[in-house]
């Protein structure tokens, strides 16, 4: 019994997984739209431009890697715990 309970686990699992790599075009759901255009908009956003991060959710890298190794400072708040 129990190894049929794995097996059919197994299966569900897959399947789910399976099912979540579809690739197709977002549509709302039937019965529903897309949000109302913004203020000062003409035309509502598509479910792309939806989906697009803006700066302060995606930040690019603003700091340059080390290319060789530095003593570092000394960190007045490095403290030893009390």
């Amino acid at each position: 019994m129990r190894t049929a309970f794995t097996i059919l686990a197994l299966i569900t699992g897959t399947a789910a997984l399976a099912a979540c790599g579809s690739r197709q075009q977002l549509e709302p759901l039937e019965g529903s739209s897309l949000p109302v255009a913004p203020a000062g908009a003409t035309t509502p956003p598509t479910s792309e431009e939806l989906l697009e991060l803006d700066a302060l959710a995606a930040p690019q890298r603003s700091v340059e890697l080390r290319r060789r190794s530095e003593e570092r400072e000394d960190d007045p708040f490095d403290l030893p715990p009390e």
